[in-house]
């Protein structure tokens, strides 16, 4: 990890950032930071803000979608996943822009047949491009409490975290031609719904409605990032009295212990990786899986 030793405000080295400016949203009250944006209903905020639900039935899923853009942070929320028989369903958490060449950065969380584990998909698109999926099982139960899924986004790295540890780092790669986000605000969303054409085992297991209906459940959001708005660029890159302002995440990387920690997880707990699916790219892997 780097930090400036600067007291200094620095400007954001990127011209295209001209409406970015750091703060800070605490975990806290979630009427605050997002709207059920669908669902009639079906997603709810509760608990005075402490508590935000989605839920899916036969008719119809739910979703919501923060107030504010983002351009770079470390964003984290808490969640407890569709317990039981959830075949068929998908929780989806992720940060996008909007447009055809948008960028996005992906949670998914694959529903199971009771006993069988929950498949957590990841996926990183960049001006309209993705395919770049890594799937994982968890060493984890996600339906019987909360567990923190986080996404560290510097003009570096972009690193999927699953309380604290590291599961997969999408590396900034521009210098070999490969895009990298770091142009395009980005909302956080997130779906409960029906994909029982693909989600469990490739669509061989459908959604049993007879246990309907599915409901997911998020808290503690904390997101310290650079917010997308009117004004001048800045984001200060110093730790401040008030903690860490960016000094934490705007220039982090994994550690040697980190990075000890992201191998164990893949080696133990990923099921698929484009980077290995020659069948998928008879052409050739993407550029970004030749380097380490």
């Amino acid at each position: 990890m780097a930090s400036s030793s600067s007291n200094a405000t620095m400007v954001l080295p990127f011209a295209l950032l001209a409406c970015c400016f750091l703060a800070f949203a605490c975990a806290g009250n979630l009427y605050q930071d997002f709207d059920i944006t669908w669902g009639d209903g079906r997603g709810k905020i509760l608990n005075s803000g402490d508590l935000l639900s989605l839920t899916l039935d036969k008719t119809s899923g739910s979703g919501f979608q923060s107030k504010k853009e983002y351009l770079f942070g470390k964003i984290d929320m808490q969640l407890k996943l569709v317990p039981g028989n959830s075949a068929g369903t998908v929780t989806a958490y992720y940060l996008s822009s909007q447009g055809p060449t948008h960028d996005e950065i992906d949670f998914e969380f694959l529903g199971n047949l009771s006993g069988d584990p929950y498949t957590l998909h990841t996926n990183v698109f960049t001006q309209g491009k993705g395919n770049r999926e890594m799937q994982f099982h968890l060493w984890f139960d996600p339906t019987k409490d909360f567990h923190t899924y986080s996404i560290l986004w510097n003009p570096r790295h972009v690193i999927f975290m699953v309380d604290s540890i590291p599961i997969r780092d999408f590396k900034n790669l521009e210098s070999r031609g490969i895009a990298f986000p770091k142009k395009q605000a980005m909302r956080i969303y997130s779906s409960l719904w029906n994909a029982d054409d693909w989600a469990t085992r490739g669509g061989l297991i459908k959604t049993d409605w007879s246990k309907a209906p599915f409901t997911a459940s998020y808290r503690n959001f904390n997101a310290n990032a650079c917010i997308w708005a009117s004004g001048t660029s800045r984001c200060p890159l110093t730790k401040t009295t008030a903690g860490s302002a960016g000094g934490d995440w705007f220039d982090q990387e994994l550690d040697s212990t980190s990075q000890a920690r992201m191998r164990w997880v893949q080696k133990s707990y990923m099921i698929y990786n484009y980077c290995t699916d020659v069948k998928r790219f008879p052409q050739g892997l993407p550029a970004e899986c030749s380097v380490a």
